[in-house]
């Protein structure tokens, strides 16, 4: 099974501290800030949304130390796929796995929907007069282009990769460096009366939908522990490759709120006719250094919007092929293309979710698609992972923990509240497009489909459970070979 440690001839450890920081900050920094700042300001109504960007790394952080113990204790392949099946394998077989790749199977499509709004709305500033037709079919044919290139197969990935990163950053470093130029203290910190009325029930609703946002700012923080089988010492490299690029994304990120903030007048972003509220990023370049810099630094944030979907698209089309291969999802996904080797099926799925996902985004709005995303991965993903812990620390106490949580359980548990209250004020800060009840109907249709698979394959409920405790054993083997040198 992909979540098994790596057979010889297999992954390769060869990913170091610093590259594995990178991989992580690349996933979490691509179209996201300059697209959401409007959306932060919205929700807190004021500057003091900077609040939803500190909330949102703590949130981030404490999440982020369940998956350091959980990777470096079991660094396979496969993330949370491997966690789910480990922890809940002895009561309900498969089940979480399958749940699991269901769910990523929209969660991961619809985050890449949102670079493509992002990347139409960015457009609209090189061209005002973009209707919402041709906005569209823009965005329609940015992922049809995606699909394509990746369906004639693409080498080379770790360039492109590369230049992705250096885009994003060369955009953020220039937006940061305009703002810093015509910085003003009045405006980023021109707070509206009762900003922070703590008596509030506003506040609190604001918080919610900040907190909502800034966590899908910082998404990516775990994808290291993807790729624990290609990781050098895991049990070093992946808890503070974790750590250290939610550090170094909250630095950009709240450089990047305080510093458009004190160049941009707060309520602009709040008007959705302003450029500032779709093109925020452009419009302090502009004020700042002109127009023609606004037109550079726009053009380099479109290239890192497609390449963010490229890029993502490339490895959420894998999900499901892993998990077809290692049956524990329907068989037709562990398909390849017979000459490019690509998972046709998984691409092609996600390509379809991600174009659905943009056309919602494109005709409600980018706040309750982000909403939408991440109800979906709240359940099977976040909670579920946090249960998964304990449920290890408990069936298996002597698995090898090179890393264990800071302060066990408070963590887990402060994470487990922000889930849940991400979770439970959805519905209240999306009216009328039901995030929650749209979640818990996937999640149904994901258990009917559970139950046609494991009839197909013969497995529980409808045979016995298959019980591997790969990791543990890996553990046992090799405290006993540490024994028997002791003794010689």
């Amino acid at each position: 099974m992909s979540g098994s440690p790596p057979p010889p001839g297999g992954f390769v450890r060869r990913v170091g501290l610093f590259q594995a920081t990178a991989i992580n900050m690349s996933q979490m920094c691509g179209i996201g800030p300059f697209v959401t700042i409007p959306l932060m300001v919205a929700a807190f109504g004021g500057p003091q949304a900077v609040v939803g960007f500190v909330a949102g790394a703590v949130l981030a952080l404490c999440d982020g130390l369940v998956w350091a113990e959980l990777g470096a204790s079991m660094p396979g392949s496969g993330g949370s796929y491997v966690y789910l099946r480990q922890a809940f394998q002895y009561r309900t077989g498969r089940l979480m796995p399958f749940l699991f790749v269901w769910t990523a199977m929209l969660f991961i499509p619809l985050i890449m929907s949102t670079g493509v709004v992002g990347f139409v709305q960015y457009l609209g500033y090189l061209a005002p007069g973009l209707g919402r037709t041709a906005g569209d079919l823009i965005g329609l044919g940015v992922i049809a282009l995606v699909v394509l290139l990746l369906w004639r197969g693409i080498e080379h990935i770790a360039r492109i990769t590369a230049v992705m990163w250096t885009v994003m950053i060369a955009s953020v470093v220039l937006v940061i460096a305009a703002a810093a130029s015509d910085f003003s203290p009045h405006l980023a910190f021109a707070y509206p009366a009762h900003a922070f009325d703590l008596t509030d029930g506003a506040f609190w609703t604001g918080f919610a939908a900040g907190l909502t946002i800034g966590v899908y700012d910082y998404l990516g923080y775990n994808t290291t522990a993807y790729m624990g089988a290609e990781i050098k010492d895991p049990g070093r490299v992946l808890p503070r490759s974790i750590l250290l690029s939610i550090a170094g994304i909250m630095t950009i990120y709240l450089l990047l709120q305080i510093g458009t903030l004190g160049v941009v007048d707060w309520h602009r972003m709040t008007d959705p006719h302003d450029i500032a509220a779709t093109s925020v990023a452009s419009a302090v370049l502009e004020k700042t250094w002109g127009r023609g810099a606004a037109d550079t630094v726009t053009v380099l944030i479109l290239i890192t919007a497609f390449a963010s979907v490229f890029t993502g698209l490339l490895g959420g089309s894998r999900v499901p092929y892993d998990a077809a291969r290692d049956r524990v999802f329907f068989r037709p996904y562990e398909r390849l293309h017979p000459r490019h080797r690509f998972p046709t099926l998984g691409l092609a799925t996600m390509g379809v979710i991600t174009a659905v996902g943009f056309l919602i985004g494109r005709h409600t709005d980018l706040a309750t698609l982000i909403q939408l995303l991440t109800t979906v991965m709240v359940i099977v993903q976040a909670l579920a992972q946090i249960v998964a812990l304990t449920v290890l620390r408990a069936r298996q106490p002597a698995l090898h923990r090179p890393y264990r949580m800071w302060l066990y359980p408070v963590p887990g548990l402060v994470a487990f509240v922000g889930w849940c209250v991400i979770y439970g004020y959805a519905d209240r800060n999306s009216p009328g497009r039901h995030p929650i009840e749209w979640s818990l109907a996937w999640l149904v249709l994901g258990c009917a489909a559970f139950l046609v698979w494991a009839r197909l394959e013969r497995v529980w409920p409808f045979g016995a459970k298959e019980i591997g405790e790969e990791f543990l054993a890996k553990a046992s083997a090799e405290a006993e070979a540490e024994a028997e040198a002791e003794a010689v």
